[in-house]
């Protein structure tokens, strides 16, 4: 029988395509992206999508799986801004020195540290980075937590 799959599908604020490219630097993986423009026919469909709109965007095989698109908001709104603190990133990494590289990069592509990476009470790494989106990623290393 197959193993599921799972992703979180993101609404972007009509930048779609630059978060998952710049997310692909950050995370490595696989990026696929469908612009609405690329698609061969739109007629029947029921709003008028920008044509470089993203319709579906996945990220795989990296350190981060995510599915997404382009919100469309109705003529006067604005769509909510990516960052929330709603919902967060956890991802898991195999050493201290793995995590800390990567929060440089994110750090140094226009993120910020929002908790530093330290030995946490229950024994794991643990550390928290926004990227330049406002997107949390929460980093964690298994610590030696000894038999169970």
């Amino acid at each position: 029988m197959p193993q599921p799959q799972n992703s979180p599908y993101l609404t972007f604020p009509g930048n779609g395509a630059e978060v998952l490219e710049h997310w692909r630097d950050l995370f490595g993986g696989e990026l696929e992206v469908q612009l609405y423009g690329d698609l061969p026919d739109l007629s029947g469909f029921p709003f008028a999508p920008p044509p470089g709109a993203v319709a579906h965007g996945t990220l795989t095989g990296g350190l981060l799986t995510v599915s997404g698109g382009d919100g469309i908001a109705d003529a006067g709104q604005e769509l909510p801004p990516l960052g929330s603190d709603v919902y967060s990133f956890l991802i898991g990494l195999d050493s201290v020195e793995e995590a800390r590289a990567l929060i440089a990069k994110v750090t140094g592509a226009g993120g910020k540290l929002a908790m530093p990476f330290e030995l946490a009470p229950w024994g794991d790494h643990y550390g928290q980075v926004l990227d330049r989106f406002g997107v949390m990623f929460a980093l964690v290393v298994a610590g030696d937590h000894g038999p169970a």
